[in-house]
């Protein structure tokens, strides 16, 4: 049975995390979900997703009752591959990704959120890496990019979890609004995103991405290397043509 739904409706596509009643990461559906966003990469029809989760949590963390037997020999690699590259199917995918962080992102589950582009939570919302508590490991890396020094060791090291009013007020996330405003907020902007030239957000969201790790120097090459491909494409064409003709542009993704 799917963990994942996925709805796609004027190029925006809804993914809804539906483990009851935590939505658990499972292995299954961390497979089910880098099966789905490596399918984004190749449809025209999504031009940027919202990821967020079913009842009142986004996702609790690792599905610590239904554990691989990790003495059968490969499945601690296999589990390891799973979790790793689920979070890398969001961060590489070619369309810009937008948490709805509806309730608990916990240890697995806020590896999945720091992984998108954009992180929007409701005020319900708390953040943490628990793992300290339940004999694991937290992901500190994931979570140490968008968190700062002492707080990441804070969540690692006591359990802590931070309300997304706390995360808001230190700029790690979009907004913390209320439950009934979120999902609304995050679609309006991915209808925003969606009207863009879906060339130019799949450059946009590729130097971003990758200049993430480069010196000043290299990553503003590599951004030019990126406008100067784009310049020459007709989204661009087009959109220097409505703006002389004051119309709104008509994108081909090309």
């Amino acid at each position: 049975m799917s963990s994942i739904r996925t709805e796609i409706d004027n190029y925006v596509a809804l993914v809804t995390l539906d483990n009851a009643p935590v939505n658990a990461a499972a292995l299954d559906m961390l497979q089910e979900l880098t099966d789905v966003f490596d399918s984004f990469n190749d449809r025209d029809d999504v031009r940027v997703a919202v990821l967020t989760g079913a009842g009142k949590c986004f996702s609790a963390g690792a599905d610590l009752k239904n554990r691989p037997d990790l003495s059968i020999p490969g499945k601690r690699w296999n589990r390891n591959r799973v979790v790793r590259e689920v979070a890398y199917s969001i961060a590489d995918c070619a369309k810009p990704v937008i948490a709805a962080v509806n309730g608990p992102a916990l240890g697995a589950g806020f590896g999945l959120a720091a992984s998108c582009d954009i992180i929007v939570a409701s005020e319900n919302a708390v953040f943490g890496l628990p793992e300290i508590d339940v004999g694991l490991m937290g992901g500190g890396k994931h979570t140490s990019r968008i968190v700062p020094h002492s707080l990441t060791r804070r969540m690692m090291l006591t359990g802590y979890r931070a309300p997304a009013a706390e995360m808001y007020r230190r700029g790690i996330i979009e907004a913390c609004l209320p439950a009934d405003e979120l999902l609304p907020y995050c679609m309006d902007m991915a209808k925003v995103i969606a009207s863009k030239s879906p060339l130019a957000t799949r450059y946009a969201k590729d130097s971003m991405r990758t200049i993430e790790n480069m010196t000043l120097r290299d990553g503003y090459i590599y951004e030019q290397g990126n406008t100067a491909k784009l310049s020459t494409s007709y989204d661009a064409q087009e959109a220097v043509a409505a703006f002389v003709e004051k119309r709104a542009p008509v994108f081909q993704g090309r």
